[in-house]
């Protein structure tokens, strides 16, 4: 394999990406995704460590010349590729005198990693967050804030939104952006006090940590209404509950439009996103069960529905798991990241919906986003299997008890955090304990326990047919133990960043 001078990658402008969404079809779409399957293993040649790595798997890299032969090329993962090698071979001709910025894996599964990257992922996201802004003509004709409240420090989220949104409004678009992180008091002030002068405001954030936003602008003074909000969120899935909740609560115009979630990390920035399209397809499916499993796999949860750009990033499934293949500093061929799912082209997606009699353009003409359909292949990407605990052999998701917190009856009284796990009684009983942290002011009683549990029992046998199975046999004892906590209260709720679903034992 030949090596190259370490050089930052120059991209076409963002015009020419934008065109593409507007411009190719499904077909144009794929073609590229096969062809950068290669380009992205050949932009791997000059790393030490892809190459040792190789070479001990008795792959010849001459050998790989057809996208059906990438597709036999073996598996790279954090604890076999990354780990197993030094940080400096893993990255272009094993140099790390260049410029590189640094972030770090949150260690939710697990110790952290750092992963280097250069200006490009910024650059790759800023055609997203461009995308996004021109789905909204106040957005286009400002000013509009971008509220980035995503986490900063080493953590990647909240500076790749940065410098992705300030690269739009170099491009001309009138935006401001201001960047208190977690810091809730400041965010409010901003919303009180700088919002009301924009014709529109973007709020960048953890979909938990907006909901608390959302839930606690009254007594802020603050009136949500008002100030013409959009939402980018990341870092977890959420249900299109939630979506719905978050429009009504903030007074979004169209959960189509004005809503976003991003599939990021940081091994390679944002590698997904929702799309409008995304966004509809999901919202039919889950009202249509048998388009869903088929869409889906058959699986009860619901799993985040994004489109990718093969310019940037591209998308396998292989047994059920995720595999993506990109580039930049520390370049990542058939890399596993941890996720389970699957990937669909644009137009088996879209025959998918044709099989259960539904044509998915012209659902998007009557929703009103025509203009807004992008032929890019899908991926959809399930909770990992880690962030779920086990009663009596079945599997519990926090997307399961988010749904019952969601419940009128529990929003009046929880901000929909939580933590489970499943303990022990005396007698060795199985038995799912969850920690709800309340409102501000909130105090826990007996009779707030036993609604909280009855809601979250709801959602879970709403969602989990296997749940209303093990209800039926077991009555009460199947019942969540809830334990309720103060606001912002250790050990379970401490700050504003990702909360931890499960209790890590």
């Amino acid at each position: 394999m030949s090596s190259r001078s370490v050089r930052k990658k120059i991209h076409p402008p963002a015009s020419i990406f934008l065109r593409q969404l507007r411009e190719w079809n499904g077909s144009r779409f794929e073609a590229l995704r096969q062809g950068n399957a290669l380009q992205f293993f050949r932009s791997a040649a000059d790393v030490p460590a892809y190459r040792d790595f190789l070479d001990k798997n008795r792959v010849k890299p001459s050998s790989i010349k057809t996208f059906a032969d990438f597709r036999n090329l073996p598996i790279t993962d954090k604890k076999s590729y990354l780990r197993a090698h030094a940080l400096s071979s893993l990255i272009h001709q094993g140099k790390l005198n260049q410029s590189l910025t640094w972030t770090a894996t949150s260690g939710s599964t697990g110790a952290p990693f750092y992963f280097p990257r250069y200006s490009q992922l910024d650059f790759e996201y800023s055609v997203i967050a461009e995308a996004y802004i021109r789905q909204n003509p106040a957005s286009v004709k400002g000013p509009t804030l971008i509220l980035d409240c995503l986490g900063m420090g080493v953590w990647i989220a909240g500076l790749l939104s940065y410098e992705a949104f300030h690269m739009v409004g170099e491009r001309g678009y009138p935006l401001s952006l201001l960047t208190p992180g977690l810091n809730k008091p400041e965010i409010f002030k901003a919303l009180k006090n700088l919002a009301p002068n924009f014709k529109q405001t973007i709020i960048l954030g953890y979909p938990p940590f907006m909901k608390d936003i959302f839930d606690g602008a009254a007594a802020e003074g603050i009136d949500l209404h008002k100030l013409n909000l959009r939402i980018l969120t990341g870092a977890e899935g959420y249900t299109e509950s939630f979506r719905d909740y978050i429009v009504e609560k903030g007074g979004l115009r169209s959960p189509l439009l004005d809503t976003l979630n991003v599939y990021g990390s940081a091994d390679i920035g944002t590698m997904a996103y929702e799309t409008p399209i995304a966004i509809l397809a999901r919202r039919i499916a889950v009202a249509l069960p048998e388009l869903f499993a088929e869409l889906f796999g058959g699986s009860e949860k619901t799993p985040t529905l994004a489109q990718y750009n093969p310019n940037f990033v591209i998308f396998e499934e292989q047994n059920g798991e995720i595999l993506l293949s990109g580039d930049s500093a520390m370049p990542l061929i058939r890399y596993a990241i941890g996720d389970r799912g699957g990937v669909w082209s644009f137009e088996d997606l879209r025959g998918v919906f044709s099989r259960h009699g539904i044509d998915l353009i012209k659902e998007a003409k009557a929703a009103g986003i025509g203009p807004f359909v992008y032929q890019l292949p899908f991926v959809y990407v399930f909770e990992r299997t880690d962030f779920s605990v086990s009663l009596y052999g079945l599997q519990i998701y926090p997307e399961h008890v988010k749904e019952g917190l969601l419940k009128k009856e529990a929003t009046k009284h929880a901000t929909g955090k939580f933590s489970m796990e499943v303990v022990y009684d005396n007698s060795q009983n199985q038995k799912l304990k969850v920690h709800v942290e309340l409102h501000p002011g909130r105090k826990s009683t007996a009779t707030l326990q036993k609604m909280i549990a009855a809601a979250i029992a709801e959602g879970l046998k709403d969602k989990s047919g296997e749940y209303r199975e093990l209800l039926r046999h077991l009555g009460d004892k199947a019942l969540p133990q809830v334990v309720l906590w103060q606001n912002a209260s250790a050990p379970h709720f401490v700050g504003g960043g990702k909360q931890k679903w499960v209790v890590k034992k």
